[in-house]
Formats: C-alpha cells, structure tokens, sequence
C-alpha cells in the first residue's frame, strides 16, 4: 500500500456498527487504545469490515485538530 497521508495507524477491528447511511468503525491499536471511525455504509461493506480483521486508519494531517482546556 502507498499513500500519500503521512500518518497511518495499523490495527484490528473491534466493532462495526452499520447504519442507514453510515457506518461507525472502532479500530484497536494497542490494548486499551481505540480509534473510532464514520465511513459510508457502501465503503464498509466494499472493503468487507468486519470484526478481527486488520485495518488501518489513515489520518491526513489537514483533518486532525488538537485542541486544550
């Protein structure tokens, strides 16, 4: 795979919860560690989602926001 996102989280699916549009992905990268993604219904089920199936989560940096209290 090469991409051009500069930063890409290998992990394992944990839940896939399908929606009427949407789909809501929980990937786990470590042990207690858990990303959370909403991709379309029709991206999930093309790319075949399904619980322990490896998956990366692909973060373009233009996408993320860091915010503090």
């Amino acid at each position: 795979m090469k991409i051009s996102a500069r930063n890409s989280l290998k992990g394992v699916i944990k839940k896939v919860v399908p929606g009427t549009v949407n789909t809501e992905v929980t990937l786990e990268l470590a042990p207690g560690v858990e990303l959370v993604s909403i991709i379309t219904k029709s991206s999930a089920e093309s790319l075949q989602l399904v619980e322990g199936k490896k998956a990366y989560a692909v973060i373009k940096s233009t996408d993320v926001i860091v915010a503090i209290d």
